[in-house]
């Protein structure tokens, strides 16, 4: 069954009776003029959907644990959506365990996890009761340890590995292979549990978490991911005597920006995560443990989508049609940094012939800032509104304030309702934090 994350338009996309594409119920047009552009529009039905598919897909293995990865994107809004659909949060910083925390977000249900966590964030975590904590590296060990022991706490912790394995992604989104700043090299874990068995009494290690990448459309790499865990867990109990009862496998499912892209369904992925677990399971002879998946651009990537208002244009003689837009790198910097492609439309004009050729450029003061290059739209004039799709994840959630440009508003659309769940950033929040020393005055 298809899921979500394999159609690019959000699952309530139509053309409306005015000629204009709605999501949500809601006429992007009008969202455009109510709200200002740029303006992040997400779906709620969407992201259930996805959050649905998820729960029916591995519905199977009951052992099964959902948690969402909200470095995607992290809102108040959002925690309390996925805490409705029976997600975790997966959470890499102390704005992100604040943000759940004041939510009112179960934080029993949450990991912390993350290459290099400050003291404060550590410290942060166990006063606000985070439920797991995954550890990247000798360092952190000894940093939890002795906040453990200042807490009189015993902390739950899962050791991060690196499985060896690579997937066909973008280099800088592969996380998995041996060549990488995350977790420990798996000739480093004996020496990580010694020192929690005989120096770090106030750390319980539960299990090992893994994760291969990010925007993966293989199947193949989930089976070999639990291969090599299993692997592992078989052969500490050997040399240890301990038995780790839960595995994290990290996310990584990908989205479909454009019909190039072929991503795997839900479906897909729980078949061979389950098989994976009931194979190793018997051949390392360990008891099939609590497993936990952490998705985020899989789950609101397909709902957000981002409105522009186009302005300025420029056609270089004998050269490129270049349309600018208010917006650009600072609220999407994936294009820069990834080269990602994106499906764009114009919201006024979808049953208009995409036959001229065009450059979507931004309006921030560097010749890379470049949205879409080379792709067929209609014939675009100044004031119309142009939709890009799959923007949900890492669009707000990577924003910047480059140039002093303002971060944009972000609304949640349903059955014809808009709300807003961020507000449009003012010229007095962003100076807010300036100061000027008093020998300046």
């Amino acid at each position: 069954m298809k899921s979500a994350n394999q159609e690019i338009r959000p699952v309530t996309t139509k053309i409306n009776s005015k000629g204009n594409i709605e999501i949500g119920g809601c006429d992007l047009v009008e969202l455009a003029e109510k709200y200002s552009t740029p303006l992040y529009v997400f779906d709620e039905q969407t992201i259930r959907s996805m959050t649905q598919s998820y729960k029916s897909a591995f519905k199977a293995y009951p052992k099964m644990r959902m948690m969402y990865a909200a470095k995607a994107f992290m809102t108040k809004a959002i925690c309390k959506i996925m805490q409705e659909e029976g997600f975790g949060l997966d959470l890499c910083s102390g704005g992100e365990i604040f943000t759940a925390k004041t939510s009112g977000f179960d934080m029993s249900k949450t990991l912390f996890n993350g290459n290099n966590k400050s003291p404060e964030e550590i410290n942060m975590a166990i006063e606000y009761g985070i439920g797991t904590i995954s550890v990247d590296n000798f360092f952190e060990l000894a940093l939890l340890n002795n906040a453990a022991q200042s807490y009189n706490k015993q902390i739950r912790i899962l050791l991060r590995i690196t499985p060896g394995i690579e997937c066909h992604t973008h280099e800088y989104i592969q996380t998995g292979h041996l060549d990488s700043k995350f977790g420990f090299d798996l000739t480093q874990v004996d020496e990580a549990i010694d020192l929690i068995k005989n120096e770090y009494n106030n750390l319980n290690i539960v299990g090992l978490h893994a994760h291969i990448g990010s925007q993966i459309f293989e199947r193949r790499v989930y089976f070999d991911e639990v291969d090599v865990i299993f692997k592992e867990i078989k052969r500490i109990k050997d040399r240890h005597n301990i038995l780790l009862k839960e595995i994290n496998l990290g996310g990584g499912l990908g989205i479909k920006y454009t019909d190039s892209d072929k991503p795997i369904s839900v479906d897909e992925i729980a078949q061979t995560i389950i098989e994976s677990i009931k194979t190793h399971s018997t051949k390392y002879g360990i008891e099939e443990p609590v497993v936990f998946i952490e998705p985020g651009r899989s789950l609101v990537g397909t709902s957000g989508v981002t409105l522009y208002t186009a302005g300025s244009s420029k056609q270089v003689p004998k050269g490129r049609k270049y349309q600018a837009v208010d917006g650009g790198m600072a609220d999407n910097a994936r294009p820069s940094l990834y080269q990602a492609k994106y499906t764009v439309d114009i919201a006024n004009k979808p049953n208009e012939n995409k036959d001229k050729k065009v450059t979507i450029s931004g309006r921030f003061c560097e010749s890379g800032d470049i949205l879409a290059k080379d792709i067929l739209l209609p014939e675009i004039e100044e004031g119309d509104i142009i939709c890009f799709y799959d923007t949900g994840a890492y669009g707000y959630s990577m924003a910047s304030n480059y140039n002093r440009v303002l971060k944009p508003a972000a609304v949640l659309v349903n059955n014809g309702k808009s709300d807003i769940i961020i507000n449009r950033q003012t010229y007095e929040d962003l100076c807010g934090l300036d100061v000027i020393p008093d020998r300046l005055s």
